[in-house]
C-alpha cells in the first residue's frame, strides 16, 4: 500500500482554515488541561496530605462534568455553537485564573480547589458537545475521519508532554505558573475560535419558532437523545463496544503495581508504562489515512477494540518490561483507530439537530467508562493481583466486543461517506443501513427534521 494512502490525511488542515483554528485551539487546550490537572493534583496532595483528597477532587470533576455534558448537549442543539464554545472558554479561563490566585496567596485553601473543581467540570461539560458538533460543518462529512485523527493527536500530544512539563514547572516556578499558562492557552484559543463563522445547530431551522426541539423541556430533549441512541443500532453498538473495552480492560490503575512488583522497577518504570499507550496512540493517528476509505468501519472498530483487549491480556501475562511496553503501544494504537472510527460514525449517523445531545452522551460514556474501569481493575487487583486482573479483563473485553459485534448487524454493515449529494440536496445516512433494521418511529411531539449531516473538553 502506498505511503500516501496510510499516512494521516492532511486535507482537513490544508483545505479548511476554520479547522486549522479549531485544531490549534484544541492543541493549546489539551496541553493546558494537563498542566492544570497535574498541578492541581500536586497542590491538593500538599494541602490535604492524602491521596484521598486527590481522588475526591477528580471524582468531583468527573461527576460535575457528567452533568455539564448532558446540559451542554441540549444547548449545543439549540444555540449558536460558536457562541457557546466562546462563552465556556471564557468561563474556563476565569476558573483557571482563580486557581492561580488561590495558589499565589500566602495560605491557599483546599476548599477553594473543591469549589473550582465543580465549576471546571460543569463548564467543560457545557462546551464539549458544541466543540465536537462543529466538526462536520468545518471540514465536510467526507473528511470527518481525518479530522478525528487530528483531534486525537491533540489529546495524545497533551498526554505525552503535559504531565512531565507540569512536574518540571511545579518543581520550579510552582503550580501557579501551571495555572497561568493554562489560562493563557484558553485566551489564545478563544481569540482563534472567535474568528470562526456563526455555527447554528441547523441553519435551516435554527430561527424557526415552531421548531419543537427549541421549545421542549430540557429533560425531554435529553430523553430524545437517549431514544435516538437506543433506536439507532450503529450508534448503540459502537457505544456498547467502547464501554466493554474501557470498563472491562482498563489497565492504568494497575501500572504502579505492575511496575513495582512484576517488572521490579521504580517511578521511572511506572512513568514509562503510562507513556507507552500515548506513543502507540500517536502512531495510530499518524498512519490513519486509510480509515476514511475503509469499506466496513464497524467491522474494523470491533477488530480494533478486540486488539485492545488482547493487548491488555498480554500485558497482564508479560514478565518483561520491554514486552509489556510493546503491548501497551499496541493497545494505544488500537484505541486510537477505534476512537477515530467511533467519532466519525457518531457524526455520520446523527442528524444535525441531535449532534449536541448524541455527542454529549458519547462523551459522557467516554469520560465515565474509564473511571469505572480503573475503579474495577484497582479493586480486583487488590484481591487477585494485577496480572490476573488484567488477563481476565482482557479476555472479558474480547468476548463482550465480539458478542456485541455479532448481535449488531447494522454496526457490521455501517459505512462512511465517500460521495456526497450536490449542495442543498438532502443526505440521509440511515438510508444506507439495512432497511429491515431501521428503528420504528418514536411517539412524541413533532420535530423539524433536517438533512442528516458529531479528547473534547473545552
Amino acid at each position: 500500500m502506498a505511503l500516501g494512502k496510510i499516512a494521516i490525511d492532511t486535507r482537513p488542515l490544508k483545505e479548511s482554515p476554520d479547522f486549522r483554528k479549531l485544531f490549534a485551539a484544541t492543541l493549546l487546550s489539551m496541553l493546558g488541561t494537563w498542566l492544570t490537572s497535574v498541578g492541581a493534583s500536586i497542590q491538593v496532595y500538599d494541602l490535604g496530605g492524602s491521596s484521598l483528597h486527590v481522588g475526591m477532587v477528580n471524582l468531583v470533576i468527573g461527576l460535575s462534568m457528567f452533568v455539564g455534558l448532558l446540559a451542554g448537549g441540549v444547548l449545543a442543539d439549540r444555540v449558536d455553537r460558536r457562541a457557546l464554545i466562546l462563552r465556556t472558554r471564557a468561563g474556563s479561563a476565569v476558573v483557571v485564573l482563580l486557581l492561580t490566585v488561590n495558589a499565589l496567596v500566602p495560605s491557599p485553601q483546599l476548599w477553594v480547589l473543591y469549589v473550582l473543581a465543580v465549576a471546571a467540570g460543569v463548564i467543560g461539560g457545557l462546551g464539549s458537545p458544541a466543540l465536537m458538533a462543529v466538526t462536520p460543518a468545518l471540514v465536510g462529512r467526507e473528511h470527518i475521519a481525518a479530522a478525528g485523527a487530528f483531534l486525537t493527536i491533540t489529546i495524545q500530544f497533551g498526554a505525552m508532554l503535559g504531565p512531565g512539563l507540569a512536574g518540571l514547572i511545579a518543581a520550579g516556578p510552582g503550580v501557579a505558573t501551571c495555572y497561568a499558562l493554562d489560562a493563557a492557552g484558553f485566551i489564545v484559543g478563544a481569540i482563534l475560535l472567535s474568528r470562526l463563522p456563526p455555527l447554528p445547530p441547523d441553519p435551516a431551522h435554527a430561527a424557526d419558532p415552531d421548531d419543537a426541539g427549541a421549545t421542549q423541556h430540557p429533560l425531554h430533549a435529553i430523553a430524545e437523545g437517549f431514544r435516538y441512541v437506543k433506536a439507532t443500532p450503529v450508534i448503540r453498538g459502537l457505544i456498547l463496544v467502547d464501554a466493554a473495552a474501557v470498563v472491562l480492560a482498563m489497565p492504568f490503575a494497575l501500572f504502579p503495581e505492575m511496575g513495582e512488583k512484576v517488572f521490579e522497577g521504580g517511578s521511572i518504570t511506572v512513568g514509562l508504562l503510562y507513556a507507552a499507550p500515548a506513543v502507540g496512540a500517536n502512531i495510530g493517528a499518524l498512519v490513519s489515512g486509510w480509515t476514511a476509505r475503509v469499506a466496513r468501519p464497524g467491522v474494523v472498530l470491533v477488530c480494533a477494540s478486540s486488539m485492545w483487549g488482547l493487548a491488555v491480556m498480554g500485558f497482564g501475562l508479560s514478565k518483561h518490561l520491554w514486552l509489556g511496553m510493546l503491548l501497551l503501544v499496541v493497545a494505544g494504537f488500537a484505541d486510537t483507530i477505534s476512537e477515530i472510527l467511533r467519532r466519525a460514525m457518531v457524526h455520520h449517523y446523527t442528524p444535525d439537530r441531535l449532534q449536541g445531545r448524541v455527542g454529549s452522551l458519547w462523551l459522557a460514556q467516554s469520560t465515565s467508562g474509564p473511571a469505572v474501569g480503573n475503579a474495577l481493575s484497582g479493586s480486583f487487583g487488590r484481591l487477585i493481583g494485577a496480572g490476573t486482573t488484567l488477563t481476565i479483563g482482557g479476555v472479558a473485553c474480547v468476548a463482550a466486543v465480539a458478542t456485541t459485534g455479532a448481535a449488531e448487524k447494522p454496526l457490521r454493515n455501517a459505512s462512511l461517506p465517500t460521495e456526497f449529494p450536490a449542495a442543498g440536496e438532502p443526505h440521509d445516512p440511515a438510508a444506507e443501513a439495512d432497511p429491515s433494521d431501521a428503528p420504528a418511529p418514536e411517539p412524541g411531539p413533532p420535530v423539524a427534521h433536517d438533512a442528516a449531516v458529531p479528547p473534547q473538553a473545552t
